[in-house]
């Protein structure tokens, strides 16, 4: 499926969504490209899984902030490679280090840089542990299997907007 095309099924995804995140948080290596950064030179050239890139692009267009918060060895790589796909700019957190612990530093970063509350946001990750750790924050949290993509993004939604509504 094209770029576009999948632009336009996340839109339509999003459109019908009464309540969006105020934060939408990705992991890297196995969630937003199939590969381990530490595999990889920063000569090599990147690339996203196939529906990565239309539905950042769908949350762009939509106002939705986005953030990485990704645990790696190689943090020099990991933003060497998000230059090359040209979508830092579409971050406005990048949590990007080596790190002894869950994600939980990464998210409480996150969260004093953006302003935006643990359980406004919904964050995506190959990894359960991780996603363990980030839910006891309050975080709506996605294990993908095989990186982000539509379903993984109608599921995240749906699960969101079950538990915002559950919160007021």
């Amino acid at each position: 499926m094209a770029d576009e095309q999948v632009k336009t099924e996340a839109l339509q995804i999003l459109n019908v969504c009464r309540i969006l995140p105020g934060l939408i948080v990705f992991d890297l290596d196995y969630t937003l490209w199939p590969f381990y950064c530490e595999c990889r030179s920063s000569r090599d050239k990147p690339s996203l899984y196939p529906q990565a890139n239309g539905i950042l692009n769908a949350l762009k267009e939509k106002g939705v902030s986005m953030a990485i918060a990704s645990r790696t060895p190689t943090p020099s790589i990991a933003n060497a490679f998000l230059n090359k796909l040209g979508i830092t700019s579409l971050f406005t957190a990048m949590e990007i280090y080596p790190s002894g612990t869950h994600k939980t530093q990464h998210f409480q970063k996150i969260q004093q840089k953006t302003g935006v509350p643990f359980k406004s946001m919904l964050f995506f990750d190959d990894e359960n542990r991780n996603i363990e750790a980030v839910s006891n924050f309050g975080v709506t949290s996605i294990l993908v299997g095989n990186g982000v993509n539509l379903d993984a993004l109608k599921t995240g939604l749906r699960r969101y907007s079950g538990s915002s509504a559950s919160q007021r």
